[in-house]
């Protein structure tokens, strides 16, 4: 079956999670962020993944009984030792300790270490945004670009995210990853020997390819050159020099089967706008207006949120391929 309505697509990737060591607590959280990727179109963070996951939890690199262990370290602080399970775990005991935190004190945060791929990013900012916060997101990966001039990668994709609330909705989700392009999309061409655009990633000699395989044994290009590696290399020093993560030198794959556990980190802040400007509403209604209303302009996030919206009542869409791979799960 191509197409399976929510329940039907929730029970498959329980079944398959559990199958494969994960247990049920364990896998809500990362089954949520599925179906949400799903809804927002972004397919190569939905179901793409579980066959992944799976696998990571069949060889250890997911603990799937991990047992994630919260500690608040002052009136506006926490941080969670995740346990090398699934960051989304993690995340979801610390948010609503985030979310009351920032209610109370105006601004909080919330670090995570010993964790693993927590997906959208923008997944976990858009529910801080929904209780009407900014939330503010950070997440390192696995090495995979080099500092400008050099060769060897030094951090990994390390997106950062950013939502806004307007009327209990999140109204604009900034999610980019410090490369041109998510290191997944790159995957996901390489199992289809589909060619990559040019500037999107060199091979492992330094040089621009189209090549997706050769992509992955190469470095991810950085979005805008020194911009993006800097963008970069803030976030690892959130997640890891703060939190406590791996570096991404040290962290195993999220996509192979080498090492064990990455053992990544992640770093999120959400700030109670209307502590600090009761005209935040309004001011920032003005600034997307003066954004959705230039022809042929759109909104970061807009294209997901309005996905979202026209996805959340239809049956999610699976590949035969893809579906003959969860099959064999």
């Amino acid at each position: 079956m191509p197409y399976l309505k929510k329940t039907l697509a929730k029970n498959l990737a329980s079944e398959k999670l559990l199958k494969s060591g994960c247990s049920l607590k364990n896998s809500e959280g990362i089954i949520d962020g599925i179906i949400d990727a799903e809804y927002c179109g972004i397919k190569s963070h939905g179901f793409h993944y579980l066959p992944i996951y799976c696998n990571h939890l069949k060889i250890g690199k997911i603990k799937g009984n991990a047992y994630p262990t919260f500690e608040q370290i002052s009136s506006s602080s926490i941080k969670i030792d995740a346990d090398n399970g699934f960051a989304h775990t993690a995340i979801d005991i610390g948010l609503k300790h985030l979310i009351k935190m920032s209610s109370n004190e105006g601004i909080s945060c919330m670090s995570i270490y010993n964790s693993y791929n927590c997906g959208v990013l923008g997944f976990h900012t858009k529910r801080i945004a929904e209780q009407n916060l900014i939330g503010l997101g950070f997440t390192n990966a696995p090495a995979s670009i080099a500092p400008i001039g050099g060769t060897k990668p030094v951090i990994g994709t390390n997106p950062y995210s950013m939502a806004a609330p307007l009327n209990g909705k999140a109204s604009i989700i900034i999610d980019q990853s410090a490369s041109v392009i998510a290191k997944s999309e790159i995957s996901v061409r390489a199992k289809t020997d589909e060619p990559i655009p040019k500037g999107w990633a060199y091979d492992k000699d330094g040089k621009v390819t189209t090549n997706a395989k050769e992509a992955l044994k190469g470095t991810m290009a950085p979005s805008g050159g020194y911009k993006g590696f800097s963008t970069g290399l803030l976030v690892e020093i959130l997640t890891t020099c703060v939190a406590g993560g791996n570096l991404g030198t040290q962290a195993s794959s999220f996509a192979g089967d080498d090492g064990g556990p990455p053992s990544t980190g992640q770093f999120f802040i959400a700030i109670n706008p209307k502590k600090f400007n009761q005209d935040f509403e309004p001011r920032l209604e003005q600034l997307l207006i003066s954004i959705s209303s230039q022809e042929g302009s759109r909104t970061p996030g807009s294209k997901r949120l309005k996905a979202f919206e026209e996805n959340i009542n239809k049956d999610i869409f699976i590949s035969e391929e893809l579906m003959s791979r969860i099959d064999q799960i």
